[in-house]
């Protein structure tokens, strides 16, 4: 067990980062689900982004609307308007036993709006701590290249295109797409980046990620089957950030695999996790 070695031969704890927000006590990518996340301490938190039919980055993960809102029809031909009068929340079915009573309400005349990009930009700077965003543009989508260059403009806004020492916010883009990561390493060369995998590409087999990628995200599925792609991209000089870790055996073999990144539906549980591996919080 990991927990029974002496502390110099511990693996490094990875960083925690909230998928959709903490989105197994909370509806995904609404205020209350990310709030709930910094307060649970997470290093980080992960969102998807999409555009709307005028142009704004907002917080959501499919492209319809039916599964996680009262709407119907794709994102993509809605306004911030339209997509601003619809419930985003009361499909979920709330915290469980484990998780304890919902943290915050953040809901309007009942509902749970849409969540901007810039909403959440905030959100994560008023935690008033280091914090780590991690955001993944959907593809394929009808405005294609449009994703990553307003993803890139709004970054510029909020001083977020490139780390900058002392700043407690830094953000990395994320994607499926090769030619999105791509796009956004043309637009913004200093930003990271990671190449989100769920299946094994005959280029990975020996560790190489495409377009100077320099995160590989692969799904926990892939390492339960392959636990050496970890390895093979660690050899290269690549860090892991795996997606989704939610149960503790799995959490258990990315900490012996020496990932650098867990996101996880459940980040509270993951840190508890982590706490009983013996993994000092830095």
């Amino acid at each position: 067990m990991i927990a029974d070695l002496p502390p110099s031969r511990r693996p490094g704890r990875p960083l925690v980062f909230a998928h959709r927000g903490s989105s197994a006590a909370e509806p995904e990518h609404t205020l209350t689900a990310y709030l709930r996340a910094i307060e649970e301490g997470a290093d980080g938190v992960e969102c998807d982004v999409r555009l709307t039919r005028d142009g704004q980055l907002v917080c959501v993960h499919d492209r319809r609307l039916e599964r996680t809102s009262n709407g119907h029809g794709l994102v993509s031909t809605r306004t911030l308007a339209e997509l601003g009068e619809l419930d985003f929340g009361s499909w979920h079915p709330g915290p469980g036993e484990e998780d304890g009573a919902p943290m915050y309400d953040v809901s309007v005349d009942g509902r749970a709006r849409i969540l901007t990009l810039d909403r959440l930009l905030g959100a994560v700077h008023d935690a008033n701590r280091p914090m780590r965003l991690l955001i993944e543009t959907k593809h394929p989508t009808r405005y294609g290249a449009a994703v990553e260059e307003m993803l890139v403009e709004s970054l510029r806004r909020h001083g977020l295109h490139e780390p900058r020492a002392g700043h407690p916010v830094e953000v990395t883009v994320m994607s499926f797409s090769a030619l999105a990561v791509r796009r956004t390493r043309r637009l913004a060369p200093l930003l990271p980046t990671v190449m989100l995998l769920d299946l094994l590409p005959a280029g990975l087999r020996g560790g190489r990620l495409p377009f100077g990628s320099r995160i590989g995200g692969p799904g926990v599925r892939l390492l339960r089957a392959h636990p050496e792609v970890a390895q093979r991209l660690h050899a290269r000089g690549h860090q892991v950030y795996v997606w989704t870790v939610n149960e503790a055996a799995d959490v258990d073999l990315m900490v012996e695999l020496g990932v650098e990144g867990l996101i996880t539906d459940r980040p509270a549980f993951v840190r508890r996790r982590l706490d009983e591996l013996g993994l000092p919080r830095s």
